[in-house]
């Protein structure tokens, strides 16, 4: 991989978590909407835009569209029941048991999850640097988070939330070099809206959808443009790049961007533990994209 490569990448998903950390101070204008038929409607939307993209680049480029082959469907359908609409369903479920800052401090583990397991799955053993930096990015999103505590089902429904996040990345690697970013992002979205619409119809009933406030219908559409369309298509973007173990310690920056966001909302100044895993994260990051000499190079050159 190049350097110009390398810098496009790490570029990339650092503006994807950030936007996708400015989910939470943006989600507080959507606080009273039933949240599975929200997340339906975000997804639904981006699937739209996505597709469209996808057809304008297919006339642009005088390619054939590419159709998802049976295995394709297959993992995408994995990918949007798991890294989307279960996602989401145990974020929800784990706050009536534990705190947000407990539910970010696990989700936070992700950057050592890739490190470990991105390169096994893509035949290379994890370097130690990789997963030492890891553990320092994910350190610093738990200060940043907050730690916190909670009951025994809280965590376990954390880890569910984690296990989403990962499968997130990891069952979208394979299909990024046949389907590409655009259509990776659009089939997964639209693969969420029956999931998210049928854990909303059993949690929420008849009250799953209802007509958005003006200020509802700005914060759906910041989700669906912003934190889909645009912060998937960086994120699948860097993951071709930079492999999952790489672009994963740009994870921790999501509760750093939050903190961030609720800065220049004027919603809360940081604490100084906010400001500390801030200060770790990029550390972290820094300690992971640093070039890999000597044996582990050898060993993780594809």
């Amino acid at each position: 991989m190049t350097f110009s490569a390398n810098t496009r990448g790490a570029a990339q998903a650092a503006l994807a978590m950030s936007l996708v950390g400015s989910l939470t101070a943006v989600s507080a204008t959507i606080a009273d909407f039933p949240v599975l038929g929200g997340q339906a409607v975000r997804y639904a939307g981006a699937a739209a835009i996505l597709f469209g993209i996808a057809r304008l680049d297919d006339r642009r480029s005088g390619r054939a569209p590419v159709r998802p082959s049976r295995r394709d469907l297959a993992l995408l359908a994995a990918l949007a029941a798991t890294g989307l609409a279960a996602f989401n369903v145990f974020i929800i479920l784990a706050t009536h048991d534990t705190s947000p800052a407990t539910i970010g401090t696990v989700v936070a583990t992700v950057p050592i999850v890739l490190a470990l397991v991105g390169p096994l799955l893509s035949g290379r053993r994890p370097t130690a640097a990789t997963v030492l930096a890891a553990c320092v990015v994910a350190s610093g999103a738990g200060l940043a988070n907050g730690l916190g505590g909670g009951t025994v089902r809280g965590l376990l429904l954390s880890l569910g939330a984690l296990g989403g996040e990962v499968c997130f990345s990891l069952l979208a690697v394979p299909l990024l070099p046949r389907l590409g970013p655009i259509r990776v992002s659009a089939w997964s979205a639209a693969l969420a809206v029956p999931m998210l619409l049928g854990s909303g119809l059993i949690m929420d009933g008849r009250h799953v959808l209802r007509m958005p406030t003006g200020a509802e219908l700005a914060g759906l559409i910041y989700l669906t443009v912003v934190v889909t369309c645009v912060a998937f298509l960086l994120w699948y973007d860097a993951l071709g790049v930079m492999g999952a173990d790489r672009a994963g310690l740009f994870a921790g920056m999501i509760p750093v961007a939050a903190v961030l966001t609720t800065v220049v909302l004027g919603v809360a100044a940081p604490r100084p533990a906010e400001v500390a895993g801030a200060a770790l994260v990029a550390v972290g990051v820094a300690l992971g994209l640093r070039p890999v000499r000597g044996p582990e190079a050898r060993l993780n050159t594809a």
